[in-house]
């Protein structure tokens, strides 16, 4: 019986892991839109590609992105560029727990 208890504990545990989301709400608080978005989950050494392609977040605005990248990680860095070309970059974020990021 405590055979059982353990690998179904061990199952469920594996489920939750795969069912937590990896949404993130990005909320532009600057007067000047967003024009480029990177975001690398903590095994990855470079940001990669700007998530927002042509595309930008215009000011006082809000966007939700899928972070899932089939990795299960929650531990990711992000990064905003603005038109005014300031950047501001949060290192660490636990997009699994702490679904939004509000960027001043």
């Amino acid at each position: 019986m405590r055979v059982f208890v353990t690998i179904f504990l061990l199952f469920a545990g594996a489920l939750n892991a795969q069912d937590v989301t990896r949404w993130v709400s990005i909320i532009n608080d600057k007067n000047f839109k967003m024009v480029e978005f990177y975001a690398s989950n903590r095994e990855q050494t470079s940001w990669g590609p700007n998530w927002f392609g042509n595309a930008f977040l215009q000011a006082y605005s809000e966007v939700d992105l899928n972070l899932d990248d089939g990795s299960g990680y929650c531990i990711w860095d992000l990064r905003a560029v603005f038109a005014d070309g300031r950047e501001v970059t949060r290192m660490g974020v636990n997009v699994c727990e702490e679904p939004t990021w509000r960027v001043y």
